[in-house]
Formats: C-alpha cells, structure tokens, sequence
C-alpha cells in the first residue's frame, strides 16, 4: 500500500512542512484532549503511579501528542492536507494511538491496571477528540507553512539562496536578446 502512495506523488516535496505541520497541530490538538482528560480525572491515577503531579503528567501528555503529530505528518504527508477527509483520518490515527500507546502501557503492564472505569473511558475519548482535532487542524496549519511559487518570492527576499533565482523580479535580459533583428 504505502508502495502505491509512493508511486502517485503522495511524498512531500522540499516545500511541504509535514513534520513541523504535525508537531504544531499535535501540540495544538492536545489542548482539548486535556480537558477531556481532566474532566474525566484521567490524569491522577498515572500521576499517583509515577509519584509526579498532574501537571507533569499534562506535560508528558503534551509531550506524546506532540511527537503523535510528528508521526501523523511523516506517515501520512500529502494525504494529511486533505481537509474533506482529515478528520477521519485523525480520529483513525487517535484511535491507533490508543490502542498502541496507553492502553498496554497502563493496562497491560503494570501489575494492575492504572486506569479503570470513568478514566479509562475519558482516555480514550480524549484521543479520539485529539484526532479529530489534529485531522481538522493539520490542513489548516499546512497552508501558512506551505511555501509555494507565490509567496515563495517573499521568502527568497527573506533569506537569499538558491530560491532566489526562482524570483521574476531578479531575472535579467540576456544581451543576445537585446540585439535588434535585421
């Protein structure tokens, strides 16, 4: 399958950011999804567990989602931008996320489960809010960091490069095209 992505140009090119689009709508996403948690009390019983507060179990938390965004950027790139269908993708890849991350990490491991009943519940629906937010968001985000032809000018005068022979505006007439033809 990814074989096939591939082939069609699915890949980001030099001037696509999916990697810092994804860190950026992760940490941006995560905001609701802590609600979420904290309304469920989902954080205390990993804070107890790890002797820590709440408020160093947000920041792994935010941590997490910022590197969950990283990997949805790298993993689905062009197909991210995809602003019909991002929000199922990102409620799909916050379903993955659970199912791979907390769920055997909290659950599985430990001798007895860390979160049970109302938290366990609040987790999940907190991932799920988490990708619908990332799938919303990540194509939103990708515009303002996409540098195509047309502001690519703006940049180039920012910072002088290769990019700016890419410029109109610094092109030049070649002398053999000013001779006058007999």
């Amino acid at each position: 399958m990814l074989r096939m992505l591939q082939a069609h140009g699915l890949d980001a090119g030099p001037t696509q950011r999916p990697l810092l689009t994804g860190a950026i709508a992760g940490a941006i996403a995560a905001a609701p999804a802590l609600a979420v948690l904290a309304g469920f009390r989902a954080l205390d019983a990993p804070a107890r567990a790890t002797g820590t507060s709440e408020l160093a179990a947000s920041l792994a938390y935010i941590g997490l989602m910022l590197f969950g965004g990283i990997l949805y950027g790298w993993l689905f790139q062009r197909a991210a931008n995809d602003v019909r269908g991002g929000w199922l993708f990102g409620m799909a890849y916050g379903f993955v996320l659970w199912m791979l991350g907390p769920v055997p990490l909290l659950q599985w491991l430990p001798e007895q489960p860390i979160l049970h009943g109302y938290p366990a519940a609040g987790l999940l629906l907190a991932q799920l809010l988490w990708g619908l937010v990332m799938g919303v968001v990540f194509p939103l985000i990708h515009r303002h960091l996409h540098v195509s032809l047309e502001n690519q000018s703006r940049m180039a005068s920012r910072y002088p490069g290769p990019e700016a022979a890419a410029q109109k505006g610094m092109l030049r007439r070649l002398p053999s095209s000013q001779r006058q033809l007999p």
